[in-house]
This record gives structure tokens, sequence and C-alpha cells, in this order.
């Protein structure tokens, strides 16, 4: 029997609420041990304060622990919120970064998928002013590798693979910006020569996304942080999961952050959670 663990989250945030309500909709696979880790006692609802941030932390460690020590196959994590997560010592910019460095891994990405997207980054939790200088090609083979591997694993044997251009109009020959030429380009050119999808591009980014939703890629791969989650969101905000690409052990996380403002209210949509839960079961499954 599959275990995964289930962080709480933040307790003074809506993860207790939607762990809850998933694991009481019917919605999951059976054979599989679900085992919860947290205190969500540790926070009122709606209130974050340094003890809510800790039992956040505290159960952030001990999934770390459970995977590394077999207790767990896989993990699925509530939402957390950061700043609080770092004012207690978490030293990490995301959730992403800490299970990667906990299971030993630096060939890692993060990447969302919901009904109507799916979508990998480039680059992660950095200041926008840095993403110019953090693309490079190996890094973009890398993350799509990562990103056509996922893909394949849901059922894509040869996905068909969008990567969005950096600057507007995808640089305009150079006009705007050179990344797609020196950068972009040649990576897609490499993806290419690999045999493990078909990369397209670089596409205009302000186009790319709206050719996914009506279906002619299987993903796209994005520059960076905003350019990537805000088409999602707007697109799959209830049911988009997010996944960290990489790891030996599966780990996926519904698509919202802590939600402090309805924390309590009993009205916090479990629909992300579910379906968070359902693919990291599958995820395991597959291997």
């Amino acid at each position: 029997m599959a275990r995964i663990a289930i962080t709480l989250g933040d307790p003074a945030g809506i993860g207790p609420e939607v762990t809850r309500k998933a694991l009481a909709s019917g919605a999951l696979p059976d054979g599989h041990e679900f085992i919860l880790v947290g205190d969500a006692s540790a926070g009122v609802p709606g209130h974050p304060d340094r003890a809510s941030a800790t039992a956040a932390y505290a159960a952030l460690q001990e999934a770390a622990a459970m995977l590394n020590d077999g207790r767990a196959d896989a993990v699925v994590t509530a939402p957390a919120s950061k700043s609080q997560l770092q004012s207690v010592g978490f030293t990490f910019p995301g959730q992403t970064e800490f299970f990667a460095d906990a299971q030993g891994v630096s060939d890692y990405g993060m990447c969302l998928s919901g009904d109507t997207l799916t979508v990998a980054l480039a680059t992660i939790h950095v200041p926008l002013a840095e993403v110019p200088s953090l693309l490079t090609i190996g890094g973009l083979i890398r993350t799509g590798k990562l990103l056509a591997g996922f893909l394949s694993r849901k059922g894509n044997a040869t996905p068909r693979i969008a990567v969005a251009g950096l600057n507007p109009h995808a640089g305009e020959g150079g006009a705007f910006g050179d990344e797609e030429i020196r950068i972009i380009t040649p990576a897609i050119e490499g993806l290419n020569s690999l045999g493990i999808g078909t990369f397209h591009g670089p596409g205009v980014p302000d186009a790319i996304f709206r050719d996914a939703a009506r279906g002619q890629y299987d993903g796209v791969l994005a520059m960076y942080h905003d350019q990537g989650l805000i088409p999602l969101k707007l697109l799959d905000f209830d049911t988009a999961v997010n996944v960290t690409l990489g790891l030996p052990k599966p780990r996926t996380s519904p698509d919202h952050g802590t939600a402090f403002g309805i924390a309590g209210k009993d009205i916090a949509d479990p629909s992300s959670m579910i379906r968070a839960i359902r693919l990291a079961c599958e995820m395991v499954a597959q291997g």
C-alpha cells in the first residue's frame, strides 16, 4: 500500500480545511495510506504567527524525513506562507527548493498542471531583474527534458511543447532583446535533437498560452514565474497542481496559497488539494 504524507501547511490558513475536505470527498483512489503531518491546533485560523509558522516548518521537516527514511512514498504539501516560514528560520525561496535540497537533487524544476495548461518554469523564485542572466542553453534543455518526462508519464509519448520567448514579440528578431537568438533558439534545437518530443518556438509570450489552451501544445516552457503562472491561474485556478519535477519521490501541492482571509470559515474549495493528492498517487504508481 502506497503511503502518501500530507502536510497541513500553516494551521492558520486553509490547509487543514482543504485536507479534511479532500480526505472526506470520496474522490481519492483506494489502496493508499494517507498520513497527516502537522499540528492543526497550533494556529488560530486567520491569524498567522510564529507558532503557526513553526508548526508548518516542523511539518515540512518531518515529511522530508519520512521520504528519506522510507516511511512515505510521496508528499503532498498544503499551503504555507513563505514569509512566515522564513521568519522562523526557513532558508529556502519556497517549498520546491526545500524538497529538492532534502532529497539531494540539483536537477529539478517547478511545474504547474491543470485542466487547460501544463507549464514548467525555466526560473523559479528569483527577482525579475535577475531572470535574463539566469537563462542558459543548458538550463533550458534541462527543464525542457524534465517537462517532457512529466508529460510522457501523463500519457503523451511524444509531447508537443511550446517554448515561450523572454521579450515582447519574442524579441522581434533582436530588436527587443537577443535572448531568443543567443539562448532560447539553440536550446530548442538541442531539445529537438533528443527525440523526447517536439519543441516549438521561441513563441510570442502574449499568444503562446492561448495556443496551448486551445490544444495546439501539451505543455509550455515559460521563462519566469509570473509569465507562466498568470495564464495558468487565470484558466486553471481551481484545478491546477504544483509538482516538483526531478525528485526521486514525488512532491505535489495545490496551486493556491494559505488564504488566511477565509481560514476558519469553512468555505475553502478542496478541488486543487484533491487533484494534488490524486497526482501524487498516480506518480507513485507509475514509479
